[in-house]
């Protein structure tokens, strides 16, 4: 990452981090970014989370290994991870208008993780996001086997969690990634 980018980004988060300071209590932004100049894979997951408009700000920390969690914040499903299907087997099955790829494959692409259904909820309990949108979330084995994936989204003021075929993909679908510093 050339020096430039990653003064912006780390100016970007700082900002962020000052705005919602409600997402983070207890944390202080020079530990944040004393652990984030400690990681080039990091910051690199960082940046392509910034760059797909997820606008990553931190939501907690690990008590027992005191790792950050950085989550996509953004309002609604970051806009540059849209139209995707779920997973590479249901990219590969689609026989016609495939999209450009997978959600679990860009986020691997990334170095980040989709989120849980738990973690989808927690991230809910600090404001309200997917209130236009939806975004996929990662599916038991158990459900994937059977050919469906789960999303959520926020309507009516309540946080709903639905199934797909795992082959679909909308505009207004995309994920939302977590990374652990």
């Amino acid at each position: 990452m050339k020096a430039q980018e990653r003064s912006e980004l780390l100016q970007a988060l700082k900002a962020r981090f000052e705005k919602n300071m409600q997402r983070h209590h207890g944390i202080a932004w020079a530990d944040v970014q004393a652990r984030l100049e400690g990681s080039a894979d990091a910051l690199k997951s960082l940046l392509a989370m910034e760059q797909t408009g997820g606008e990553p700000d931190v939501i907690g920390r690990d008590p027992q290994t005191q790792r950050l969690t950085f989550c996509d914040c953004s309002r609604e499903s970051p806009s540059g991870r849209r139209s995707l299907c779920y997973d590479r087997a249901a990219l590969d099955a689609r026989k016609e208008h495939k999209p450009e790829g997978s959600a679990i494959e860009m986020a691997a692409d990334m170095g980040i993780e989709v989120l849980t259904e738990d973690q989808y909820r927690a991230l809910q309990a600090l404001g309200e996001f997917d209130t236009k949108t939806s975004s996929w979330i990662r599916t038991p084995p158990e459900l994937r086997s059977q050919g469906g994936a789960l999303f959520g989204d926020r309507r009516y003021g309540r946080v709903f969690v639905y199934h797909n075929g795992v082959q679909s993909y909308y505009a207004a679908r995309g994920f939302r990634g977590l990374l652990l510093v």
